[in-house]
């Protein structure tokens, strides 16, 4: 499988990308990705490869609400 790298001009669009996949795998699977996170890490759910992306997008998700919530903490 090709891995396809996209560049974004800033980390909120990166996030509000990352938000919309979030958004569809939700919808798919009929479950928030907190939750299908939280059974992720105990070992509820199989290793398929869309539930790996599906971790792996909202571990990226997580790290770039962090970013930009740090950077708004830096400005106000």
């Amino acid at each position: 499988m090709l891995k396809q790298t996209i560049q974004y001009t800033s980390p909120l669009d990166a996030l509000i990308a990352v938000a919309k996949r979030l958004n569809s795998f939700e919808n798919q699977h009929r479950m928030d990705s907190e939750e299908f996170f939280d059974k992720y890490n105990r070992g509820q759910m199989p290793d398929d490869s869309v539930f790996v992306e599906w971790a792996n997008d909202y571990r990226h998700y997580l790290h770039l609400h962090q970013e930009l919530e740090k950077r708004l903490q830096s400005v106000a």
